[in-house]
């Protein structure tokens, strides 16, 4: 009944992923609308989420430090009131300038999302289960990514798109009181409670720190290509209008990167076996996922947009299958009283690399198109496999 008790609570803070990855969405979905009304090129939009990612980044460590200090309840609830906040100002916002404000905000606001759930699943499970704690996370991240371009489209046809981000914004409100229920009711894991919480310098001065962040920046520039651009490119490379992108395509391949999630928890569980030390069988998930996502050079390649959706699919779940096991090592490493810190590097590296990736994709696609984008970003993750396979390697010799 207590590990139940436990996966409930794991499964409320995938809810708030859901609303988390919604909210942040909701722009990407409706970008072909946005840059028709505030009459902006790729390069704009680019710039846009380069101010999102840029203030996510930078405002990442703090908030894995308040969470750490204040406590997860507290914590987390704070985080998803100024998000949801933000994010219906979006909807209420005139300009150019006001919406990069909005997006900016919003980044501070979510800023505290990764870290809270790094956190919690540091609280409430075993180290062998916590990469399959990241894959139920990202379920959330799905289930957001999924609702938001057809919850955005939805709206925006029938009420504006500045409705699109109020109402879906306001459900952040709802999770609240639901956490703080679930909270009351369910006990840390056994092993938790004692912890020596690892000091901060400590941390910053482990090579392995360093290594996750590196790594963590080269592979998940596959998310950020996807995530932020997979609605214009189905509407510029295959000609399909928003509303064929939305309704048809673009919610389909972030329902395979909870798969590719539970897929790399899976294995990490399969080839660790009982053995206590399961940092081995992470690296070769790692390995696995960076190999299939050399399949994503293909996707400007397909002649029609069902194949090209296909190939994103197969990105989406090798880099999810790769991420949730490059997640769980700083808990690994670094333990649960640290967890908020050790988990929001990776959240902030994210962010500066979603931010510079952005206003770099815009500009490259505006000149060249998509396919010099993706074939150099399937490339990335073995390279981000190598940057963690030699620090660990090296440390263990140590």
């Amino acid at each position: 009944m207590t590990s139940r008790l436990r996966w409930a609570a794991i499964g409320v803070f995938a809810l708030a992923n859901a609303l988390n990855f919604m909210d942040r969405q909701i722009l990407a979905a409706l970008a072909p609308e946005l840059m028709r009304e505030f009459q902006i090129t790729a390069a704009g939009f680019g710039d846009v989420l380069l101010a999102f990612s840029l203030v996510y980044a930078l405002a990442a460590p703090v908030a894995g430090l308040l969470i750490d200090r204040v406590g997860l309840p507290a914590g987390a609830s704070v985080a998803v009131g100024f998000w949801s906040l933000a994010g219906m100002a979006t909807g209420w916002t005139s300009s150019l300038g006001g919406l990069t404000a909005c997006r900016a905000l919003l980044g501070l606001g979510e800023s505290g999302g990764v870290p809270a759930t790094g956190k919690a699943s540091a609280l409430y499970l075993p180290p062998r289960e916590r990469a399959l704690g990241s894959a139920v996370f990202q379920g959330g991240l799905t289930l957001g990514a999924v609702l938001a371009p057809l919850l955005a489209q939805l709206l925006s046809r029938s009420y504006g798109w500045r409705s699109a981000f109020v109402v879906l914004g306001a459900a952040g409100f709802l999770w609240i009181p639901l956490w703080w229920t679930v909270h009351k009711r369910v006990p840390h894991a056994p092993e938790t409670r004692n912890e020596t919480q690892v000091p901060v310098r400590q941390i910053l001065r482990d090579r392995r720190y360093w290594a996750l962040l590196a790594s963590n920046a080269l592979l998940m520039s596959v998310y950020s290509l996807w995530v932020n651009w997979t609605t214009l490119f189905l509407v510029q490379a295959h000609h399909l209008t928003q509303a064929q992108a939305n309704y048809r395509l673009a919610w389909v391949p972030p329902i395979f990167a909870t798969a590719g999630g539970v897929f790399g928890g899976w294995l990490t569980l399969r080839w660790s076996g009982g053995a206590e030390d399961v940092t081995p069988a992470r690296m070769r998930a790692i390995l696995a996922g960076s190999l299939l996502l050399l399949g994503g050079a293909a996707v400007p390649f397909m002649p029609t947009p069902g194949l090209a959706v296909a190939f994103i699919c197969l990105s989406y779940f090798a880099c999810v299958a790769s991420s949730v096991n490059i997640y769980a090592l700083p808990l690994d490493l670094f333990g649960s009283s640290s967890a908020g810190f050790a988990v929001s590097g990776l959240t902030s590296v994210y962010g500066l690399l979603q931010g510079v990736f952005s206003a770099i994709a815009g500009r490259v696609v505006d000149r060249y198109g998509f396919t010099p984008l993706c074939v150099v970003v399937a490339l990335l993750p073995m390279a981000s496999w190598l940057v963690l396979h030699l620090a660990l390697k090296e440390e263990r010799r140590a």
